[in-house]
């Protein structure tokens, strides 16, 4: 593991290679699980305040949960999630016209109709962050769905942090990321050198 300021970064972010493969995969991602993604501090006062922009793309079963309790729940561990259809699909999926599952809120960002892209736990997936006292943890998760995605990244070459430079800027800023990669061009430096 390597510190960049008040992070600690699992080496599995450097060595792991993956690139999603929605074309295979179909989003399967968004409707698979047995809980909703994390929320940051804020998150979910802004998909409140979005909400209408989204609504009409969100199935009658997501609307119906939402008017329920709401669009997120606190999970077993007291932290608060997006809610979720039948105890799997995030409430915010919607079936595009290929038939893959993707997120309403992000297609909402890029059609210009909002400023908030989605929770950063999906953008950031496959990292996970967990918060520790005195530092959070920056861990890469391995999931079997995610298996053409590790495929895709073998074949293409690409790292887990590089695949993931966009949301790691967004949750750490550009600084840390110029760290991050230089720590990895460190580290492949000395690991191929052992």
């Amino acid at each position: 593991m390597l510190q960049i300021g008040e992070s600690i970064v699992s080496f599995d972010v450097l060595e792991e290679q993956f690139v999603c493969d929605l074309a295979t995969c179909k989003g399967i991602c968004c409707v698979e699980g047995d809980e909703g993604a994390p929320l940051e501090p804020g998150e979910k006062e802004k998909i409140e305040e979005i909400l209408p922009v989204v609504w009409n793309d969100l199935s009658d079963a997501s609307k119906a949960i939402i008017e329920k309790q709401g669009i997120s729940y606190i999970d077993r561990e007291g932290e608060p999630v997006i809610s979720i259809v039948n105890g799997a699909e995030c409430v915010f999926t919607y079936t595009d016209e290929h038939g893959i599952y993707k997120c309403a809120l992000e297609k909402a960002y890029k059609e210009g109709k909002t400023d908030f892209y989605k929770p950063i736990s999906c953008h950031l997936y496959p990292v996970r962050l967990q918060k520790y006292n005195g530092f959070l943890a920056v861990n890469y998760h391995r999931w079997n769905v995610c298996s053409c995605a590790r495929t895709l990244g073998k074949e293409l070459k690409v790292p887990v942090y590089r695949f993931l430079k966009e949301p790691l800027k967004r949750r750490f800023g550009e600084e840390w990321y110029e760290q991050l990669e230089i720590a990895a061009g460190e580290y492949a430096k000395n690991k191929f050198n052992l």
